[in-house]
């Protein structure tokens, strides 16, 4: 098992100033196992709303809450949304006798609730699978293929890898998009998502996908949004001014883990990974989501004009402004793009992120850097 003290340690944190934590995530993501170095299953803080035992003690929220003091966890909220203004009132008490550590696999409907019923008494948490940090620089080429769910990235096959992936991919259809209230056929949306993994890293196109299915493009853009809200897709949007060019305002479509872009793909092996055309495109996306990992606080966009000129992410914070390029290359070199990013933007530095294994200065505000220098904990990019 890998220990994820840092994560731990950041929860912790939060937990010090926040009356309660929501921590939200993709499914089998880890949130779980965490949550319960906090507060052991069989203690009676603990409540798993997927367990009917635990759903039973629930009968009667308030009741059931109300006397206990300390951490309470509360799993799988998103199966019981009325326990919300519940929660409201508890969080409420003063002096406050509990704290609570809610966990729900992400969704439109578990961050409406919680921003709604909540606001003001919560600390929101993303949480995902395992970080280029946590596994270790060593292990980056299995991490890049099998992803970052821990049950997918700890097998001991890449065989068992691939059959835990495709066994996700089908709960979340069968199961998790249902329950947002989607009523197409499941080889219908399955058909659909491995169409969104041919757009990965690309601007992505509903017109194309309505017709390619016979579905309209609402339909389609609602499935989008859905996979979005559970964390299996990354809608990265562009950023635009008025910089007296043509700017690009469509966003571009990330499948967040690679290990599930690879199943969808069909790529099985690292071999398999080489030689596919996606190759460049899946190591763009996995660079950009360990850098996004990293830089929680900052938005994320990208930037493209019409006239070629573009940048794969470009990172805000108050008046910082941080460009970054991905280049599966092995030594990568000034372009008028990168030039052209540093004046139009007026970028503080620009990096290069690329497979590599030395730093260097490319121009003045540009550098290239090693990808593997993500896994130190010290890591940053200002």
């Amino acid at each position: 098992m890998i220990n994820r003290v840092h994560l731990k340690s950041q929860i912790t944190e939060r937990l010090a100033w926040s009356r309660a934590v929501v921590l939200i995530g993709p499914r089998q993501c880890g949130k779980t196992t965490l949550a319960r170095q906090f507060v052991a299953p069989d203690s009676a803080n603990y409540f798993d709303l997927e367990d009917p035992v635990n759903l039973a003690r629930l009968e009667q929220p308030m009741t059931a809450l109300s006397p206990l003091t300390g951490l309470v966890v509360i799993d799988e909220v998103q199966r019981r949304p009325d326990l919300f203004p519940v929660l409201r009132v508890l969080l409420d008490r003063n002096p406050l006798p509990a704290k609570f550590l809610i966990l729900g696999s992400a969704g439109p409907s578990l961050l409406q609730q919680s921003s709604e019923s909540l606001a003001g008494r919560i600390s929101m948490f993303e949480m995902r699978g395992f970080t280029l940090a946590e596994v270790g620089a060593a292990a980056q080429m299995t991490h890049w293929v099998r992803g970052a769910y821990p049950p997918a990235y700890l097998a001991d096959t890449d065989q068992q890898s691939v059959q835990w992936r495709r066994d996700l991919l089908e709960t979340v259809v069968t199961r998790d998009v249902l329950q947002n209230g989607h009523m197409l056929p499941t080889v219908t949306v399955l058909r659909l998502l491995h169409m969104l993994a041919h757009y990965h890293g690309q601007l992505w196109n509903a017109s194309e996908l309505a017709t390619s299915l016979g579905i309209s493009q609402p339909t389609i853009k609602r499935y989008v949004d859905t996979f979005e809200g559970l964390l299996m897709l990354r809608q990265l949007r562009p950023w635009y001014e008025n910089l007296g060019k043509r700017q690009v305002k469509t966003p571009k479509l990330y499948i967040r883990d690679t290990g599930l872009l690879h199943q969808l793909l069909g790529i099985r092996t690292q071999s398999d990974l080489f030689n596919h055309p996606k190759s460049g495109a899946s190591w763009e996306g996995y660079a950009i989501e360990e850098v996004i990992g990293r830089f929680q606080t900052w938005q994320p966009y990208f930037w493209s004009t019409h006239n070629q000129a573009e940048l794969d992410l470009f990172l805000t914070n108050g008046s910082q402004r941080i460009g970054v390029e991905c280049k599966r290359v092995d030594a990568p070199r000034l372009t008028p793009s990168m030039q052209i990013a540093i004046n139009d933007l007026k970028l503080d530095r620009l990096f290069v992120i690329y497979p590599g294994a030395i730093r260097y200065s490319i121009a003045e505000k540009i550098e290239a850097m090693p990808l593997n220098m993500l896994a130190s904990p010290e890591f940053s990019l200002v």
